[in-house]
């Protein structure tokens, strides 16, 4: 395969996977979201809304601190 270049977020995102990676982990295993097979649409949008309701009220959770560059634009 050819070497592809990367963009400059998709850089920054591969810097912070081990933080998404922990976040996954800290709601599968944590907050109790999981894939599973449920019977009802119903029922995995409120196991999901649960679980994200749980992770925020957890006092530590990790973060990510990515800003963006604008260029500055003058209105006049």
């Amino acid at each position: 395969m050819k070497k592809k270049a990367l963009e400059f977020m998709d850089k920054v995102y591969l810097r912070k996977r081990a933080i998404i990676e922990s976040v996954n982990d800290v709601l599968k295993n944590t907050c109790q979201i999981e894939h599973s097979r449920h019977r009802s649409f119903d029922n995995f949008l409120g196991n999901l809304i649960a679980g994200l309701t749980a992770y925020s009220f957890l006092e530590a959770k990790p973060s990510i601190k990515i800003q963006r560059f604008l260029p500055n634009i003058s209105v006049s």
